[in-house]
């Protein structure tokens, strides 16, 4: 089973609290190289040093920053397979799921899944105002983009998933011996790592219902599935495509995307609908394929056994 893997009497919480600061830490070297480029950039061309952090994303070419900005990501799944191997002697397969081997026709069952309802849901927002949209492709930045965003963007939301719905998720269920505790203590850590986003600041704090509710999402996958299969696919589809797609001015990131957005955002039936609506549709989708059972038991249910070989 999924989270017992993780659960040995030698893994007490305090070396999941030490490795954390260990892939904090080994994002932080890889934020280095944008460090140095931004020094670099303020330093050769006379300007002032960027205060916020809207400030340096917009100091380079979009691609520029795409690619150093995705470099810590690098460093910190790094740093989940060090803490992984040698604090908790668990093998990485352990972290991933509890199958023998890694399910990739579940990886691309969801990634593409999810690509298709968030290539439909931009179509009927498109067609229903067509003028809030602006072409902005450009085709050879747009296949630079193309390549980095399919090498580095799913390291990116792979680095996410390891980290919160596979090894904090153990982590808490070590500390807790249940299901339900790791499953919302995940979910509300992982959307409050989003406040600092612009849309945050432009829609208003109500947007945090959309990131802890796509946290719960990712986590109630993860529990049912007994692995990160499928919340690895579509975390990488919803990023990959979003990139892709459609930009904005005030989005975290500006893309060479093929449309950009010129709307200005407003908290409204789009954010709750995700969580409320689409996620109980792809929940469905899920368990009639998988053939999901045990829901209460696999979702709050406490975990008996406290050592299994991982």
């Amino acid at each position: 089973m999924f989270l017992e893997q993780g659960i040995k009497p030698q893994n007490k919480f305090w070396k999941y609290l030490l490795g954390s600061v260990f892939i904090i830490a080994a994002s932080f070297v890889g934020q280095i190289p944008l460090t140095a480029a931004v020094f670099y950039k303020t330093f050769t061309e006379n300007k002032a040093f960027p205060t916020t952090n809207e400030g340096v994303m917009k100091m380079f070419e979009s691609n520029t920053t795409l690619f150093l900005v995705m470099t810590s990501f690098v460093f910190a799944f790094a740093g989940v397979y060090f803490v992984v191997k040698f604090i908790h002697h668990q093998t990485l397969l352990s972290v991933t799921t509890s199958r023998s081997k890694v399910d990739w026709k579940r990886i691309w069952f969801s990634f593409i899944l999810w690509a298709f309802f968030s290539l439909l849901s931009f179509l009927f927002v498109y067609l229903k105002s067509p003028d809030q949209f602006v072409l902005n492709f450009k085709l050879v930045p747009f296949l630079i983009l193309v390549v980095l965003g399919t090498l580095l963007i799913p390291i990116q939301t792979s680095t996410e998933e390891y980290v919160f719905r596979g090894y904090l998720m153990q982590g808490f269920a070590n500390l807790a011996h249940n299901k339900w505790f790791p499953l919302l203590m995940t979910s509300v850590i992982f959307g409050s790592m989003h406040w600092a986003n612009p849309e945050v600041v432009k829609m208003g704090n109500i947007i945090m219902i959309y990131y802890i509710g796509t946290g719960l999402f990712l986590g109630v996958i993860t529990l049912m599935d007994e692995g990160m299969e499928l919340a690895l696919g579509f975390h990488a589809a919803n990023n990959l495509v979003g990139a892709l797609l459609v930009t904005s001015d005030w989005s975290v990131f500006q893309t060479h995307s093929i449309f950009k957005d010129l709307s200005e955002p407003s908290a409204g039936i789009d954010v709750i609908l995700p969580v409320v609506v689409i996620y109980p549709i792809l929940l469905f989708i899920f368990s009639k394929k998988y053939s999901w059972t045990n829901w209460k038991q696999k979702l709050t249910g406490n975990i008996i056994n406290v050592q299994v070989k991982a």
